[in-house]
């Protein structure tokens, strides 16, 4: 088996450098790559290997993108940025930390935080394009402030983590979960502002086209069209948010019909669809679902776990998790590594809330990762950026949180409390 997690591993890096020194998208790569690790080295049958492919995070990225693309043909997307900043009294420079409060205030109501980011990145991106705000900052603010409110015991995030551990013989306070994230993610938001706001976009050589419909949408009132997109942005929200529907299928009914009653404006909307981005992510989850069916992932873990010092083997698992949910579904890694940890607490001198909350932390904070939901749902959306150097700065972030979320993590929430 070590072969293989060498192979698999030692496979992955190389996707990385060449995808990232090469025109060529990691997504290609990565779809070579297991099909020819997945045969050849781990013996998994093709059927086995499609498994892995996400079609639900597939349905949504093309859902939204495209019910997007329509509401910005027909100038609501550019009506409702107005009204946004109007709202704030023209301060632009408010605009992402109102979307870090609402994304945080959805999420900690019960919004899965993919359903809130889903929601917040359209309108942040254009919010960003509009207003010459840095669009790594807009993207990265929603995502956080979607993860400081993702772990209140009404939360999707909290409830599963309280869950788990109600399972076992350990007891977490909820009011110490959520404030740790939500604290950890204001600093991040905070850090992220205070870096990166001032520092220039990617732009691409020629910038999107804006119609003139949509120019003189942000200036006056609503047409009949965009009643109705605003109508179905709101049936979307309801939908999505109070009846547990899949958002992506909402999405795209909601765009089939605004381009049935607007055909001749709305005939390239399908061009709007960030295809780069979903063979870019459906990729390289396929990959990483691969090596987990496989055990690669789990048998990582483990190592960690072996250790020895528990202080170490925290600060290990914390990386691991990291670095695995930068691919992969961030609920899913809090379902598998939480009954990991619990043997190493119940042998160990090391606080479980402290753990638990380390964990959680680890594991959602670097869902900015373009090969998450959240952080596709930001590239994809991005308007008016080099697509390529947009996605190498999202990667660079990520790297970066992936390098010292994990550290902080563990220094605050388990080392003063061991």
């Amino acid at each position: 088996m070590m072969s293989a997690e060498v192979i698999s591993i030692g496979a992955l890096l190389v996707m990385f450098v060449v995808g990232t020194v090469l025109p060529i998208n990691l997504g290609i790569l990565a779809f070579v790559a297991t099909f020819a690790v997945g045969t050849a080295s781990l013996g998994l049958t093709e059927d086995e290997i499609f498994e892995g492919f996400p079609v639900e995070l597939f349905v949504t990225i093309v859902g939204v993108t495209y019910l997007f693309s329509v509401a910005r043909r027909n100038g609501t997307i550019d009506w409702l940025v107005a009204a946004g900043v109007r709202l704030v009294r023209g301060k632009v420079a408010l605009i992402p930390w109102v979307l870090f409060l609402i994304a945080a205030t959805l999420t900690a109501f019960g919004t899965f935080t993919p359903a809130a980011v889903a929601l917040l990145a359209p309108i942040a991106m254009s919010f960003a394009y509009r207003y010459k705000i840095n669009p790594l900052v807009a993207g990265m603010m929603v995502i956080s402030g979607a993860h400081a409110g993702a772990f209140s015991p009404l939360a999707v995030s909290g409830a599963l983590v309280l869950g788990l551990v109600d399972e076992t013989s350990l007891h977490i306070s909820p009011l110490v979960l959520f404030s740790a994230s939500f604290v950890i993610n204001l600093l991040l938001s905070a850090l992220t502002y205070a870096l990166l706001a001032k520092r220039p976009a990617p732009l691409a050589e020629q910038t999107e086209e804006t119609t003139g419909e949509e120019s003189l949408a942000a200036s006056g009132r609503p047409d009949w069209r965009q009643w109705l997109t605003l109508a179905c942005l709101v049936a979307l929200v309801i939908g999505a948010l109070g009846f547990r529907l899949e958002i992506g299928f909402l999405a795209l009914v909601a765009g089939a019909l605004l381009a049935l009653v607007d055909m001749k404006r709305q005939e390239k909307a399908v061009d709007g669809i960030s295809w780069s981005t979903l063979l870019l992510v459906a990729g390289m989850m396929t990959y990483i679902a691969m090596l987990e069916k496989a055990g690669i992932i789990a048998t990582i873990s483990d190592h960690a776990a072996g250790l020895g010092a528990p202080l170490l083997v925290a600060l290990m698992l914390c990386f691991t998790v990291a670095i695995t949910s930068a691919f992969a579904s961030s609920t899913a890694i809090l379902t598998a590594i939480i009954p990991l940890a619990v043997p190493l607490l119940l042998s160990s001198h090391l606080s479980a809330v402290g753990l638990i909350a380390a964990l959680a932390v680890s594991t959602t904070i670097v869902d900015t990762s373009p090969f998450s939901t959240n952080g596709a749902l930001v590239l994809s959306n991005a308007r008016g950026v080099d697509n390529r150097r947009f996605y190498r700065q999202v990667i660079g972030y990520t790297g970066g949180i992936v390098a010292a979320g994990p550290l902080v993590a563990w220094g605050t929430l388990v080392l003063p409390w061991s």
